[in-house]
């Protein structure tokens, strides 16, 4: 440990959280140099959608490398690339009827969120973004500016600006998008008319806060009868995490422009896209560019993660079912301990459950660490315990983990009530 503390910046958090030395991982488990097996319920924060190492994406990489395929190639055309280009084609876009030209950026997801607000300005040639409380987009300068959190907001150095917040569906019962129409039709609001709404469907970091597929059909309307562009900010809500490859399928409206990253690489690699309408096209050559941007290793396993994940229902069939396993638990719980739970969060296996305080929520992901598992938490004052296993999690091991939490639970609440007494 001495050499972490001794070199490694204070940024660091999830190793504060997390403090022991792994060294190995597969499927639904982490490994520490002295053999200590911890369940993974964080998955990279939604990074790890198909498990560490997945054998068969593992493979699919191993015979890449075995033959010398390129690694390294900036932007330039390769056959890796055109292979995942034409898995992503075939078996997400073309079976959802959705044309999407597509952007490498640099390989993360902030990079993503930055280049779509750069060509939403440049083809709108307006300045302002609407963004919405509770969201995060990223820490680089124009993600942190849409981003609501105050803890990474105040790292910025400089004042955020060109942005407008609107209340998320469900914020301190204000209707914002009634709001945002408001504003838009009086002159004297103070609003910019805005280049882009940048929103996710699911609010990760900021609670696991659903929109509606009606709120969401709404704002579609409002962004359309109004010629603003509308971003889904995919990066962690998106690769089957809420149950379909993109979060807002059920609601059946269709962004201008999506971000992905995270788990869209496959195997845990950095990758990050912009899948954007093709008459929004406008970038000249190199005007947003990257060294990393063809990270060739990612396309390799990103494609071998469609073909096999996605090319028919079964996969978004498991994750309904080991959804409805979490949610069960979670309801049991919230009506087992009123007085620490206020309510279920989240769909899909983007889940979690609400605390009466972060205090509880903190209580919990350690007790659920101390036997065994790795929880984290979400929400303005991290009052959220969010279940963000693996997708590929296999029925015991889904079990075994919920056994953790209830066991934790429990612990946390007999604790509660001797306080209390």
């Amino acid at each position: 440990m001495n050499i972490f503390k001794k070199q490694e910046s204070k940024v660091r958090s999830y190793s504060n959280s997390f403090p022991v030395i792994f060294q190995k991982a597969k499927g639904c488990w982490l490994e520490t140099e002295s053999g200590e097996r911890y369940l993974d319920f964080l998955a990279g924060a939604g990074s790890l959608n198909y498990g560490h190492n997945n054998p068969v994406l593992k493979q699919a990489l191993l015979e890449y490398i075995e033959t010398d395929g390129i690694t390294h190639g900036l932007d330039m055309h390769s056959s890796a690339k055109a292979t995942f280009l034409n898995a992503l084609n075939n078996y997400i876009l073309e079976p959802r009827n959705l044309d999407y030209k597509v952007q490498f950026t640099g390989p993360t997801g902030t990079n993503a969120v930055e280049a779509a607000l750069k060509l939403a300005r440049k083809v709108t040639n307006r300045t302002n973004i609407v963004a919405f409380t509770n969201g995060f987009h990223g820490c680089t300068a124009g993600a942190l500016a849409a981003t609501g959190n105050q803890h990474h907001r105040q790292g910025a150095g400089f004042s955020l600006n060109n942005i407008t917040r609107i209340p998320f569906e469900g914020y301190a019962d204000i209707d914002g998008l009634n709001l945002f129409e408001t504003m838009l039709s009086d002159n004297s609001s103070g609003l910019d008319k805005p280049a882009a709404v940048l929103l996710e469907t699911v609010q990760g970091e900021g609670g696991l806060n659903v929109a509606s597929n009606e709120w969401l059909q709404r704002l579609s309307k409002i962004c359309k009868a109004n010629d603003i562009l509308m971003i889904v900010d995919d990066i962690q809500a998106g690769c089957g995490r809420t149950g379909t490859f993109f979060s807002f399928e059920p609601s059946g409206i269709k962004p201008d422009m999506i971000t992905l990253s995270k788990s869209i690489g496959g195997y845990g690699l950095p990758m990050a896209i912009v899948l954007l309408k093709p008459e929004l096209d406008e970038w000249k050559p190199g005007e947003h560019n990257g060294t990393f941007r063809g990270n060739n290793h990612a396309f390799i396993t990103a494609a071998k993660a469609l073909e096999i994940y996605w090319a028919n229902s079964d996969f978004e069939t498991h994750i309904k079912q080991c959804s409805q396993k979490v949610s069960d638990v979670i309801l049991r719980a919230v009506k087992r301990y009123p007085k620490l739970f206020v309510q279920q969060k989240g769909r899909g296996m983007m889940i979690g459950i609400e605390c009466k305080d972060g205090i509880i929520s903190s209580d919990i992901a350690k007790d659920c660490f101390k036997n065994g598992m790795i929880i984290e938490t979400a929400g303005p004052s991290d009052e959220v315990v969010k279940f963000f296993c693996p997708l590929t999690i296999t029925e015991s091991e889904l079990e075994e983990g919920l056994t953790i939490f209830e066991n934790a639970i429990d612990n946390i609440a007999e604790k509660h009530f001797k306080k209390a007494s």
